[in-house]
């Protein structure tokens, strides 16, 4: 890859590089013009504004800064025409007639992403008048634009001043004091937001509208800022935590017109505590004319308070550059901590790490782009805190300061990316601007102690993506060696990196439909990754794991105050309306919500259980509301809670202390014992010694079938550790029993649901009963005689136009089936009322549980929608896209006789099933007793044509 060399500028070798004090660094000596409030504004979606010399003109409308144009009502409506940036993988919106409503101009809805409220991709042009004080003559003046997006050009005056494309940093531009002298001046400033010879990615969630939108606009701080002619222009800070001291890289630009001397003082104080070392390093330095290279270390004192997620302890140190130009006064944040790769582990300062993160995907529904202020992010990382998380990726793009100055003092480990989901490595002008921007990133961001990963983008393609890739990681290695370093978020693996995000650690992985662990698998807790841990010889954190969806919350709606609208959600809403379930949309959501989080807890304690395993990555702990509506989040798109789970309930599974339990399964019968491995993943900031775990088995009345405890013993940090074995005899049993396994290490508890069925209740002899695969003429005759019949036909027999060619499995859906093109699993489990006598014999909950695993397996969905009114005993929640009416078990009237019909087989494999052998029994003692009086009548012909014979 020789077409990919680098010049770059360093400090006397290529391993310390200065990093921008830009924006990282406030400058409390500097003077400055705050250049928020009203700019003259005019859109140019010709192109026209360089040819007719806009930057000559006073523009004619005008708008406010910071912001985009969306926030300022500028743009154009979305049309069904519309160019976007994103990618519509199904079409299904544009063609299926049912939302040709939506596809009207005075309608428009779109199902795929969130609506907004305006649209504009191209030139728009910001213009200010500003005054310069004569007190500025003999500074250095530069223009400061926090968070513009997209490209910038910029004009003082008629003079051009450059341009800037970089996607995740502030655009700096140095302005001569020829351009802007004292008096007036005109500062022109054209936003370009269009993807042009650099391609990102239109899905990449920098730029795209499945996420933050692809706004025009500049928002964060805008302002001229005035420092001496000498000036501290880059700076790098490397924590050393075993010399206890740090290097300072600094690059001082004398532009003066002289050489001379300056004095240079370096102080670090702590930013959270008392600093008792404290102290001040004087420094004369002789400054030639142009950049100067310095290279200081400072000693911290005998014991510098350390950073990491127990105790993110921030220090700032202050420079002050006297010189005969004036003083330059510079503060840095920065951390004394040491974060890397240890074999197969990340450790920090020395300290074993398990990354437990979610994604941000740039979702920001009220603004459509990233908040710059720190109390914003501040609360976002409490809330990942409370739901056990220390670890956040940036999919796809880079934040602001703000989100590092959060995650710096809330302990959160951040992953960032160069902005790009792409194909790269092919020679395209992408191949470059990446090595641009991910230097601009380092640069900018770098000395923040939380920023301890870096990948260039997501999931690259590119027919030479891996040699590129190759490059690019070593590269950076050299340029910082603060981070650790993978090729992609997913993949390639290649051998240079320091850890690998793969998507393989996963319980349901892309188009694997119901072949998964979770849908194929009988219900265990024995899985785990140990086979590619085993020969993967970096840290292996799982990519995107999770991606389970949930219904919609509707309730939710009224949140979305800004420049996005849930219109999407408008459309669900309707087509739940329109088959007549509106009034289940809250029991829906919960139900669904359950199973969801019952999917979460499997696919994270696989990775807890998983020795030598580096952490996951969620896709997420909050809703993604593009891409189809990815409704994936036990959080909605604002981070609030839903109501089916709480932060301490998902902590017990995802925390930095997890009690786990090796069960075989999890349906017994009383005959059988009950055997559990105790095991426990604890990554807390110290060992617990002298801990005896307790261990309890419940019903759902508290009541304490059985409970005991394990040998104390001392657990270090780290995963895989054995407590003992749990071992219960369960023939007291009498009756069918959910019970729940709890084990608790101290203050830290986790669960698991088990369910015990008697093992002689299973006879089937009430003649009354028939118990039939089809309804020929004798069961038909039987029927209308009177006779009650439990019709429970194979799977595949319902034709595809009544649910035959719905995919049912036990989890939730995978993402959504809109951005998958229907992978399977198409339904969210299921909805049903405990307390229905049907199920006196079959303990259930509302919602899916691990007990409902077989059924899922062995049934057709059946769609009821002719049937008005029909209340099934079991329902099935359809994908949102379609709200279709769907039953697993309902009771209707036929004649003179009653009938069941389930979508569940009981006959194939029935011997060695004892769920469904349990669920029939229950279901026959319903229909042997006086509360089976089915009310709704059909016509045996209505049912007949559901079937395929």
């Amino acid at each position: 890859m020789n077409n990919i060399k680098r010049i770059f500028w360093v400090l006397g070798c290529q391993s310390f590089v200065l990093f921008s004090l830009f924006s990282c660094i406030e400058n409390d000596s500097t003077n400055y013009i705050d250049l928020t409030g009203e700019w003259k504004f005019e859109a140019d979606p010709m192109d026209k504004g360089i040819t007719e010399k806009w930057f000559s003109e006073e523009l004619k409308d005008s708008i406010n800064l910071p912001g985009s144009m969306a926030e300022n009502n500028r743009g154009n409506n979305p049309s069904v025409d519309q160019e976007w940036t994103g990618t519509f993988w199904n079409k299904e919106w544009f063609t299926n007639e049912k939302y040709a409503q939506y596809r009207e101009p005075d309608n428009l809805k779109l199902s795929f992403w969130l609506t907004p409220d305006k649209v504009y991709y191209g030139p728009a042009w910001y213009q200010k008048e500003v005054v310069i004080p004569d007190s500025w003559k003999e500074s250095h003046i530069r223009l400061f634009l926090e968070r513009p997006h997209w490209e910038t050009t910029v004009w003082i005056d008629d003079q051009i001043i450059g341009m800037k494309n970089t996607l995740g940093t502030p655009h700096n531009y140095e302005l001569n004091i020829e351009n802007l002298n004292p008096g007036k001046h005109t500062i022109t400033i054209r936003v370009d937001n269009r993807v042009k010879e650099v391609n990102v990615g239109l899905n990449a969630h920098s730029i795209s509208d499945n996420t933050q939108t692809n706004w025009n606009g500049i928002v964060g701080d805008i302002r001229l800022v005035a420092t001496p002619r000498i000036y501290m222009e880059e700076l790098k800070i490397i924590p050393d935590i075993s010399r206890k001291s740090v290097s300072v890289k600094l690059k001082i630009k004398n532009n003066s017109g002289n050489s001379q001397k300056a004095k240079l003082t370096l102080t670090a104080e702590k930013l959270n505590g008392d600093f008792p070392n404290e102290k001040t390093i004087n420094q004369e330095v002789d400054l030639d004319i142009g950049i100067n290279n310095i290279d200081l270390s400072y000693q911290m004192g005998d014991n510098p308070a350390l950073w990491d997620e127990f105790n993110p302890n921030t220090y700032q140190m202050v420079l002050a550059l006297k010189s005969d130009s004036g003083t330059d006064l510079k503060h840095v944040d920065f951390g004394m901590r040491e974060f890397k790769v240890d074999g197969k582990h990340f450790s920090i300062n020395n300290n074993p790490v398990f990354l437990r993160g979610t994604l941000e995907c740039a979702i920001f529904p009220l603004t459509g782009y990233p908040p710059t202020k720190t109390e914003d992010w501040e609360r976002i990382f409490r809330i990942i805190k409370d739901h056990g998380l220390n670890h956040m990726r940036f999919h796809s793009w880079c934040p602001p300061k703000a989100a590092f100055q959060a995650a710096d003092k809330m302990g959160i480990y951040l992953q960032v990316e160069a902005s790009a989901w792409a194909s790269i490595g092919d020679g395209e002008p992408i191949d470059q601007w990446l090595y641009e921007e991910a230097e601009s990133i380092l640069n900018e961001y770098g000395n923040h102690p939380s920023f301890v990963m870096m990948a260039h983008g997501n999931e690259p393609a590119g027919k030479n993506h891996k040699e590129y890739l190759i490059e690019f990681v070593d590269y950076f290695k050299n340029y910082d060696d603060t981070k650790i370093y993978t090729s992609g978020a997913g993949w390639p693996y290649i051998d240079n990196a320091d850890y690998f995000n793969s998507p393989a650690p996963r319980i349901q992985h892309w188009n694997q439909n119901l072949n998964s662990i979770i849908n194929k698998s009988e219900p265990q807790t024995v899985f785990d990754y140990q086979e590619l841990t085993d020969k993967t010889p970096m840290p292996v954190v799982s990519h995107e794991m999770g991606q389970w969806c949930v219904f919609p919350n509707f309730n939710e709606m009224p949140k979305y105050t800004g420049v996005l609208k849930p219109k999407n959600f408008e459309i669900f809403k309707a087509t739940l309306e329109n088959s007549n379930l509106d009034h289940l949309a809250d029991s829906l959501m919960l139900a669904s919500g359950k199973l969801q989080t019952l999917c979460y807890k499997a696919d994270i304690e696989a990775a807890l259980r998983t020795k030598h395993f580096g952490g996951f990555q969620l896709l997420d702990l909050h809703d993604f509301p593009g891409q189809g509506t990815a409704l994936v989040g036990v959080l909605d798109a604002f981070w609030d809670e839903k109501g089916y789970v709480t932060p301490d309930e998902f902590r017990a599974f995802s925390g930095q202390t997890v009690p786990l339990a090796r069960l075989e399964k999890r349906v017994f019968l009383n005959s059988d014992t009950l055997k559990a491995s105790i095991e426990i993943a604890h990554f807390g900031e110290n060992p617990i010694l002298g801990v005896e775990p307790k261990w309890e088995l419940i019903d759902n009345n508290k009541i304490v079938f059985a409970k005991g405890s394990l040998k104390a013993s001392d657990i270090e940090i780290g995963n895989g550790i054995p407590l003992g074995k749990v071992t219960i005899p369960l023939i007291a049993i009498e009756s069918p029993k959910k019970l729940t396994l709890s084990v608790s290490v101290g203050k830290n508890t986790n669960s698991w649901d088990v369910w015990v069925y008697p093992s002689e209740n299973k006879s089937r002899n009430n003649e009354e009963i028939r118990l039939v695969k089809n309804l020929d003429n004798e069961t038909i005759s039987f029927l209308e005689a009177g006779g009650k019949v439990l019709l429970s036909t194979v799977k595949g027999s319902v034709k595809g136009e009544f649910g035959g060619d719905i995919g049912i499995g036990f989890s939730s859906i995978f993402w959504n089936t809109s951005w998958t093109n229907g992978q399977k699993p198409h339904t969210l489990g299921i909805l049903c009322d405990p307390i229905h006598p049907a199920f006196v014999q079959f303990p259930t909950e509302f919602h899916s549980n691990w007990q409902w695993w077989d059924s899922m397996s062995y049934s057709n969905a059946i769609i009821i929608d002719q049937f008005k009114g029909l209340n099934p005993i079991v329902r099935v929640i359809d994908d949102w896209f379609n709200n279709r009416n769907l039953a697993l078990i309902f009771e209707v009237k036929v004649g003179k006789g009653k009938l069941i019909v389930s979508g569940i087989d009981f006959h194939t494999g029935i011997e060695r099933r004892i769920e469904a052998q349990q669920l029939l029994f229950s279901l026959e003692n319903y229909m042997a007793s006086v509360k089976f009086s089915p009310s709704y009548p059909i016509e045996i012909e209505a049912l007949q044509k559901f079937y395929n014979n």
